[in-house]
């Protein structure tokens, strides 16, 4: 109960009546508890994708050992993840999610002021019990711990994968097909991910209105800043928003074709969306992917390249090009998380290093003539 006399979000007397007989009272009370436990993470603020994601996960650990929260054990716990990752192989930070959900679901049921264990144990003899330990769950002990094959483009396979997006637009509008505006779209939204570091859902999310000139660059004219409205955020908070500067100068002349040229024929007429969909307000995730993936494909590159691959890539050229690692900051609130994206070539390790090598040979060549002198 809190401070003001009122219920908890979540408590059990908001959930079940008193007095009331159940016809069913397992079922019951644990749909009733999950009710509850939707309602206080929402009282957090967290997203509801995020609530609806632990319910599920719950509901999931629920049906594998088939017994209701009171009866649960941590033995149970090490089975259902124990086969998670020997028969769905899993990675770990997926197995770390579920766990996570369990946990803190347990945590709500246990705690005295919801209410449950009291209801539990009048109903049921019993009360729930926290299963989920730091001595039978991973632990995240790496900053880093991403699949080891996703990487960045190199500046040839990315010149490759841009060329194509834009030879199937003109192959598609060579034979006379209304898809080559969808090709031309995506094309254009694969390059402003790249130009801007954009994650996937941040390039989708864009609008008109996100475009502007740079009054420190006007070479770059009404495109020389990208503001990210719909950045990724943290757990209970909205989206995060940043502005990025455009650095390379083909970025608005690609940007300028498609804002004045082509977006115009998709009949966007009130629609501010940057990226319009044929039938709807703007692209989807799954479509983004499934472009992506046939390019690839076509190509024969590394299935280690993704969507995000086109992120690493902006990081990773910039370092290479000389930038300031300070300035590529990509939305990071620490700099040593933008250093995890950076995959720079052999070939830029090899000229850094013969540039320090050379300076080193100098300095000490320089040092030599003047104890001659």
């Amino acid at each position: 109960m809190g401070s003001s006399g009122r219920e908890a979000p979540g408590a059990a007397r908001l959930h079940l009546v008193e007095g009331v007989s159940l016809l069913r009272p397992e079922e019951q009370v644990f749909a009733a508890m999950l009710e509850g436990f939707g309602n206080q993470q929402l009282a957090r603020n967290l997203a509801r994708t995020t609530v609806e994601g632990r319910e599920s996960t719950v509901k999931a650990f629920a049906g594998y050992v088939n017994a209701y929260p009171w009866q649960w054990t941590a033995a149970m716990v090490d089975e259902w993840l124990g086969d998670l990752r020997s028969l769905r192989d899993l990675r770990r930070s997926t197995l770390r999610s579920y766990s996570e959900a369990v946990r803190v679901f347990c945590h709500f049921a246990t705690d005295p002021a919801y209410g449950w264990p009291a209801r539990c144990e009048e109903l049921f003899g019993t009360h729930p019990v926290q299963v989920v330990h730091d001595w039978n769950t991973a632990v995240h002990v790496q900053e880093n711990e991403s699949d080891p094959k996703k990487r960045a483009f190199t500046k040839a396979e990315l010149h490759a994968f841009f060329e194509h997006a834009d030879g199937q637009v003109a192959r598609i509008r060579g034979f006379g097909r209304k898809g080559w505006l969808p090709a031309f779209r995506d094309a254009t939204l694969f390059k402003t991910a790249y130009a801007f570091g954009l994650r996937r859902n941040e390039a989708r999310m864009l609008e008109t209105v996100d475009f502007g000139p740079n009054p420190h660059a006007p070479e770059f004219g009404q495109f020389g800043r990208c503001q990210v409205r719909f950045g990724k955020a943290k757990k209970g908070s909205p989206p995060k928003r940043r502005g990025v500067l455009t650095v390379w100068d083909w970025a608005p002349d690609v940007l300028e074709e498609w804002f004045a040229e082509i977006r115009p024929l998709f009949g966007v007429e009130g629609n501010p969306a940057a990226w319009p969909s044929e039938r709807g307000l703007r692209i989807g995730c799954q479509r983004l992917n499934s472009r992506f993936a046939v390019y690839r494909q076509a190509l024969g590159l590394d299935p280690g390249l993704d969507f995000h691959s086109l992120r690493r890539s902006y990081v990773t050229h910039l370092i290479e090009d000389g930038w300031d690692p300070r300035f590529v900051q990509v939305g990071h609130e620490h700099a040593s998380t933008t250093s995890l994206y950076t995959c720079v070539s052999s070939d830029y390790r090899t000229r850094m290093l013969r540039r320090q090598l050379d300076t080193t040979v100098a300095a000490a060549l320089e040092a030599r003539r003047g104890k001659q002198a």
